[in-house]
């Protein structure tokens, strides 16, 4: 059975990526939109030439031809629409950060049991066999006892009318960003911070720079873990894993096809080995699970306690975080 999707605002990224998954995946089908703009609709119907456009988000979740609705609002937004696409019986997949608080995501879990129905952060990395190969070989002890983690993911964004520059909006570079700095961390080592120490920089109301240190505690023992985010700064996103006896780097950890090809190198002495993920489309893996998930109730990578957990560490950076010039 097909599963259909709604769309709640004709945001760019929907257009450009999670539309097109939609439409790409396996068994799932793009069958509606919500926007009071027709030439916004335009470019979904380029993708869905069937599309059914609502005026308004309250009309597409009260439709009965569609499953699933996907969230891409500005951040503020997030808890709202989930839980009134859930009170409507839809299942629910919405964009990071789901919730701007920790205990919000409780009132999300609890309205997800209470409805019977799907919901989950869209935190698309967890799909991608990179970090299932990144997590195997962490499990396996590839690089020895780990020791220490480098992150650093940045963009460039000085555009103070745009939404991730506003805090009204629930803008800034960790709310943004920080979910991948931190939320990969803990999905391939299953740890989490015992000690934190911020460092970030303020524009506007919203952080555009921010530096973590902190040790973190798992299945895996006890590591450190230093990174940096920033809406500052050139396009960057690197990660190590730094072992006692090697390195595990990931080319394009975040987006991938998009910033570069996906490629995983594990290095020990002088021996090199790269696990290469060419033309993988971690949004369309995504889409298929949270279907698979929906209909079957299948095992999910991204539930929302697992978001809960990232969440919780995004509220412990910005407490405290030390302002710097």
């Amino acid at each position: 059975m097909t599963f259909r999707w709604g769309i709640l605002g004709a945001a760019k990224f929907a257009q450009d990526h999670m539309g097109p998954a939609i439409h790409a995946a396996l068994g799932n089908d793009l069958v509606a939109l919500a926007t009071s703009s027709p030439e916004k609709a335009a470019g979904f119907e380029a993708i869905s030439p069937n599309l059914i456009v609502y005026p308004d988000y309250d009309a597409l979740i009260a439709s009965d031809e569609i499953d699933a609705v996907y969230i891409p609002l500005p951040n503020h937004l997030h808890v709202e629409w989930t839980l009134k696409a859930l009170n409507a019986g839809k299942h629910v997949l919405c964009e990071k950060p789901i919730a701007m608080k920790a205990d919000e995501i409780d009132r999300l879990i609890a309205a997800r049991d209470e409805s019977g129905k799907m919901a989950a952060e869209a935190f698309m990395i967890t799909h991608h066999p990179q970090w299932h190969k990144v997590r195997d070989l962490l499990s396996e002890g590839a690089i020895g006892e780990l020791r220490h983690v480098d992150v650093a993911f940045s963009f460039n964004n000085p555009d103070m009318t745009n939404i991730r520059n506003k805090p009204e909006t629930g803008g800034g570079g960790v709310p943004d960003i920080g979910v991948y700095a931190y939320g990969s961390v803990r999905f391939a080592t299953g740890a989490e911070p015992v000690e934190l120490q911020a460092r970030a920089r303020f524009e506007n109301g919203v952080d555009t720079f921010a530096q973590v240190s902190c040790e973190m505690e798992g299945p895996l023992g006890r590591f450190t873990y230093s990174g940096i985010t920033s809406t500052r700064m050139a396009n960057r996103q690197d990660m190590v894993f730094q072992g006692s006896e090697g390195t595990i780097s990931l080319h394009a950890p975040f987006n991938a096809n998009v910033f570069g090809e996906a490629q995983v190198l594990l290095r020990r002495g002088d021996e090199v080995t790269s696990f290469r993920y060419p033309g993988v489309n971690q949004y369309v893996l995504q889409v298929e699970a949270f279907a698979r998930a929906a209909q079957t109730g299948a095992g999910y990578d991204c539930p929302l306690e697992f978001s809960r957990g990232t969440q919780e560490m995004i509220d412990k950076v910005f407490a405290a975080a030390v302002e710097i010039g």
